[in-house]
């Protein structure tokens, strides 16, 4: 895989992907490329659409678009110190099969606070961009 023995492989999907505003808490991680999920997943806008909230579904799921950074332990340290509350690392299958880390969230909170279902947008960065274009 030649990545270092301390290098981190890290799926990517929310507020730090390349052109969100949080992309900067990656501190120039190595970007390896865009990835998807197996369609084994739900997308929520957490917290008023602050951040999204993901977890793992054994129904109705979907391939949750991403991209895949080769972090050092400081940078994957500082990421995890810079998520939101409740927000966990926890093991994602792409679609080719590998599993990596990324961030999900716990699924009763999301139903507790009932937070939207975002699914259908086509992944963050097409939410926050229709978001957007509808409050201007």
């Amino acid at each position: 895989m030649n990545q270092s023995s301390d290098a981190i492989r890290f799926f990517i999907c929310g507020s730090a992907l390349r052109g969100q505003p949080d992309h900067g808490n990656l501190q120039s991680a190595k970007f390896i490329g865009p990835a998807r999920t197996v369609a084994r997943y739900r997308l929520h806008a957490a917290a008023d659409g602050w951040h999204p909230a993901i977890y793992e579904t054994e129904e109705n799921g979907i391939s949750i678009p991403g991209e895949i950074y080769e972090l050092s332990r400081e940078q994957y340290d500082y990421l995890l110190s810079t998520e939101p509350p409740n927000m966990y690392p926890a093991e994602v299958r792409l679609d080719t099969g590998e599993g990596l880390t990324a961030m999900l969230y716990p699924k009763e909170l999301i139903e507790k606070y009932n937070w939207p279902d975002i699914s259908g947008y086509g992944g963050w960065a097409a939410y926050k961009a229709n978001a957007s274009a509808v409050t201007v």
